[in-house]
């Protein structure tokens, strides 16, 4: 359903009441080459973990269904949902959920997508699994003429929004300046003040810099920030700087925000390649439970010890050192849609 938005609107943070959390099932086999066979049980095992807390609607046409359905059993928390995909990153094809200020309405914006600039073919049923995804969630929905991936938008949920140059590549967007981009996202999503951070993203990282690879709010005052203990790790020096920008616009924006430290493991390498591993993409189930990457590092329960901390919610950590063979982790394979009942609610305790 199409339709233009009111003026007043928003994102939702992550760590607000949520609707539920979709997920793709995994099919694409060149994702994780030499590894796919680990990937499907792992999931299963995954959405089984979300549903103890979310409903989870699972993207599967008829051709992976079956084995979908096969592997995670029946469960009336568990919903598959008849859309077909290339690949399973959702949270960079799917909508980006706003609710209006009244908490009346629940709207999608449905970006353009061409798989991070055109490096995976094919991929038009990703592109256009968001306005699938839209319509059966029944929002209002815009398709945006710009070229970009959830994955490099992070809100706080009260207007700020933290992105990198990754929206301004040519092969994403040619003909859109900056100024262009930064009207276009306050127009449809509500921010009113973009921070871009600019150090560099994660070695392995095909995406050119997503941020929530690198940066997340865990509330609206505190951030956390990958960084990298491993002098010798390629993407350090990247990591710092972004830690220090960040820092600098902690102490300017409107709440002070505190920033915090979360060092990734040191690279790891598969057949010459190197995996992206940040604590950064862990997923939020709302205001009471977060689901946080592991990889077999010694800096897996240290990440796990201060995300706990910070987000004074129960901690689970997920062994995902084969899901990030495919180059993301359980942000990067999840889209949140925001709770509507509890919007109302939410934006009372914002402004108290």
């Amino acid at each position: 359903m199409a339709a233009r938005f009111s003026a007043d609107r928003r994102v939702a943070a992550e760590w607000e009441p949520q609707e539920c959390l979709w997920i793709a099932w995994p099919h694409n086999q060149a994702t994780w080459p030499g590894r796919f066979k680990n990937i499907p049980s792992l999931f299963a095992k995954w959405i089984h973990l979300v549903s103890e807390s979310l409903p989870v609607r699972v993207l599967a046409d008829a051709k992976v269904a079956r084995q979908c359905q096969r592997m995670i059993g029946t469960s009336k928390h568990v919903e598959i949902v008849d859309i077909p995909t290339n690949d399973c990153w959702v949270r960079d094809y799917g909508p980006t959920f706003i609710l209006s200020d009244s908490g009346t309405t629940l709207n999608a914006v449905t970006w353009r997508y061409n798989a991070w600039g055109g490096k995976y073919p094919p991929w038009d049923l990703d592109a256009s699994a968001g306005q699938a995804i839209a319509d059966h969630s029944k929002s209002l929905s815009v398709q945006s003429n710009l070229c970009l991936e959830g994955g490099a938008l992070e809100f706080d949920g009260g207007g700020r929004l933290l992105t990198t140059p990754c929206l301004l590549e040519a092969s994403r967007n040619p003909d859109v300046t900056k100024q262009d981009l930064i009207k276009e996202l306050k127009r449809l999503t509500g921010v009113t003040e973009i921070l871009w951070v600019q150090g560099g993203g994660l070695a392995g990282d095909d995406t050119d810099g997503h941020i929530d690879q690198l940066a997340r709010f865990i509330d609206r005052k505190n951030i956390v920030v990958c960084t990298s203990e491993h002098d010798q790790d390629a993407h350090a020096v990247g990591l710092k700087q972004n830690l220090e920008q960040i820092r600098a616009w902690s102490q300017t924006t409107t709440p002070r925000v505190t920033v915090h430290e979360l060092p990734a493991p040191q690279i790891r390498y598969i057949d010459g390649q190197p995996v992206p591993q940040s604590y950064c993409n862990f997923l939020r189930l709302g205001p009471d439970r977060m689901l946080v990457p592991g990889f077999g590092a010694p800096e897996d329960d240290i990440a796990a010890g201060l995300l706990k901390d910070l987000s004074n919610t129960e901690v689970t950590l997920i062994d995902c050192r084969d899901l990030a063979w495919g180059l993301g982790a359980l942000h990067c394979a999840s889209r949140d849609q925001p709770s509507l009942a509890a919007h109302e609610q939410v934006q009372n305790n914002m402004l108290a």
